[in-house]
């Protein structure tokens, strides 16, 4: 969204994230609630994403720099004024679409003049014409929404947080801003936990962004500043032992040729292969042995790379095979390590500086189908961060969900809800 010229000409958004934790797809490898989560789609490319939607120019201006920093603090002002204004009305709750004839249009545009999405020049009329539908593609993609124009739960929900609790989140991230004002080097990595977001970094510009796939709000990835060591390329996949109990000892009750199914071997702590007739499934058995995925990216819960980073929690980055993921709004659905979308077009810009591994040795690697590990020459920065408020120079004004409860704002409904608007 964006300001009219009274208020600087400065856009923002509203985003906040879901109450319902709700299934997201079949998997077939340890279902929804493991954190390397399968399905049958294996598109390299995805252009359906919301996150890197086209509807706006998307900016270049790094999430953690200078400039994002003092246009934040701007945008702090410019909500001062909006507040002072009187702020916004409430929308009822009442589904809109192009075309349609309703008297909420009206609370709608005069919504939308409020935040500037709408210019007022068009007038309160009760119908839902392209202006409007424009106007609301913007103020949805602004908060992380798929632009679809249609006034549905999630984006009523988003048009109905009160101006001053935005402004109240935009100081909370102002301060989080302000902790990586130091420079993060000439390379380096930023993802933004919120936003569900990965931006590749160079000489303080954003050379690629990638959707992401995070952690549950039960299975949080952490904050945290790390490097990227190497690259295992066709890797296996270790079920890691709280999986194990959690996941893969129900799906064998429900269905004993799970495993076999998904191509999960079963060792002993000597390396030494059983099969799944030796264990007992109604007990805690299966947490005594180690659980190996064989490599493959059609299946693979890793898919075809994963992403090393030095770290405490026992998390990493990594491909998938549920690539549908990267078209939702809800993208909190792993266990802690992050899921990168278009992961070759990553895993390119982190060798760029590493000899013998452009893009065809890393494509030649990946249709071998073995094992091979690329070891970076210089490790490159890499920060997690939860950042649900911030402003680019470009003059819009961005929020997400507050997904972990960390802005200390209590009681601000979450808008990315699988299925709000169902």
């Amino acid at each position: 969204m964006q300001f009219s010229s009274s208020l600087s000409r400065r856009a923002f958004l509203f985003g906040t994230a879901a109450i319902f934790a709700a299934p997201f797809m079949a998997s077939r490898l340890l279902a929804q609630n493991v954190d390397e989560e399968s399905a049958d789609q294996a598109e390299w490319v995805q252009s359906y994403d919301a996150a890197t939607s086209k509807t706006l120019d998307r900016s270049t201006t790094p999430l953690l720099s200078p400039e994002t920093l003092n246009a934040t603090q701007a945008a702090v002002e410019t909500f001062r004024q909006v507040i002072a204004r009187g702020g916004w009305p409430l929308m009822p709750r009442v589904p809109l679409k192009l075309g349609m004839q309703d008297p909420a249009v009206i609370e709608l545009r005069k919504r939308l003049i409020a935040s500037g999405d709408l210019d007022a020049s068009a007038g309160l009329s009760n119908i839902f014409d392209s202006f409007v539908e424009t106007g609301v593609r913007r103020f949805q993609e602004l908060h992380g929404l798929r632009p679809t124009g249609l006034i549905t739960g999630q984006t009523l929900t988003a048009l109905n947080i009160p101006a001053d609790v935005r402004l109240k989140q935009l100081e909370v991230n102002l301060v989080r801003l302000r902790s990586y004002s130091a420079s993060p080097g000439r390379r380096y990595v930023a993802a933004n936990i919120p936003g569900a977001i990965v931006e590749t970094v160079e000489d303080n510009v954003v050379q690629t962004r990638h959707a992401a796939g995070v952690g549950k709000i039960d299975r949080q990835s952490p904050i945290m500043t790390t490097k990227v060591i190497d690259i295992n390329f066709n890797p296996f996949w270790t079920v890691p032992a709280s999986i194990i109990k959690k996941d893969l000892i129900p799906k064998m009750q429900a269905n004993p040729g799970y495993l076999a199914e998904n191509k999960i071997r079963i060792f002993t702590n000597e390396g030494q292969e059983i099969t799944s007739e030796k264990i007992n499934w109604k007990s805690d058995e299966a947490t005594r042995y180690q659980f190996r995925q064989d490599p493959g990216g059609e299946f693979n819960s890793l898919g075809f790379v994963r992403i090393n980073i030095a770290n405490p929690y026992g998390v990493y980055m990594h491909d998938t095979p549920a690539k549908g993921i990267f078209g939702d709004d809800y993208r909190f659905v792993s266990s802690g390590c992050m899921r990168v979308q278009n992961v070759r077009d990553y895993v390119e810009w982190l060798l760029k500086d590493t000899p013998g591994w452009a893009r065809e040795q890393i494509d030649e690697a990946i249709q071998s189908g073995q094992r091979v590990d690329a070891r970076l020459a210089k490790p490159v920065p890499v920060f997690w961060v939860y950042i649900t408020a911030w402003a680019t120079p470009d003059g819009l004004v961005q929020f997400r969900d507050d997904i972990y409860n960390k802005d200390g704002l209590g009681g601000v409904p979450l808008v990315t809800a699988v299925q709000a608007d169902q």
